[in-house]
């Protein structure tokens, strides 16, 4: 499955009636991150009348998504939120929309509008990137095969997570499919200067 998700962290701010309206989004991976992003939003913006949220993440085979009006009127602010990223066609996002309220009230439409534009505005201000299944591997390596190994990942743009300098070097990469699977049958050019490989587990990754 390939899906669209954003890059990094971003926030807009909008002023609607003396109203200030902080959006912030995230790329999150798991329920857990999401719920933690939110808790640490609400201790940031401890004196703001309301922190709306919504976020869309993917459990492998499920969609897992989860929306609050944070004492807005019912329907304004979570659920216009979660409309705009499924609307973007965005997973793995977090968005809060935190509310300093202005003393004027917006009325349901004028709620719905500003949580929504607030959305927009931050998924705008974002890269957007499209992912692909991949696979995580750690590969084993002798040092004077490293020069080579590492142009081999930069050109095919593959992520190098960590490098652990012992006896031998050890690599732990997000690649694509294919190239793990060119690796694990021998038939990848670097194939020759690896003599231990370790699939850690399947992994999206950012197409190029």
């Amino acid at each position: 499955m390939e899906f669209m998700t954003i890059y990094e962290s971003k926030t807009f701010t909008l002023i609607e009636k003396k109203s200030k309206f902080i959006a912030n989004i995230f790329h999150v991976e798991t329920r857990d991150e999401a719920e933690n992003i939110i808790k640490e939003t609400r201790k940031k913006y401890s004196d703001a009348r309301h922190n709306c949220y919504a976020y869309s993440i993917l459990d492998k085979t499920t969609n897992i998504t989860k929306s609050s009006d944070d004492g807005e009127p019912s329907g304004t602010a979570g659920v216009p939120i979660l409309n705009v990223i499924v609307n973007k066609k965005l997973y793995n996002v977090l968005i809060i929309v935190t509310r300093y309220f202005g003393g004027i009230l917006l009325g349901t439409g004028g709620l719905v509008r500003a949580y929504t534009n607030s959305a927009v505005e931050v998924i705008n201000n974002s890269k957007i990137i499209h992912m692909q299944k991949g696979m995580q591997l750690k590969l084993s390596i002798n040092y004077n095969d490293f020069s080579k190994i590492k142009y081999y990942f930069t050109v095919n743009k593959c992520n190098i997570v960590n490098i652990f300098y012992g006896q031998f070097i050890d690599i732990t990469v997000d690649v694509t499919q294919k190239i793990a699977k060119d690796i694990e049958n021998n038939s990848c050019e670097i194939s020759s200067n690896i003599f231990n490989v370790v699939i850690i587990g399947e992994k999206y990754i950012e197409k190029n």
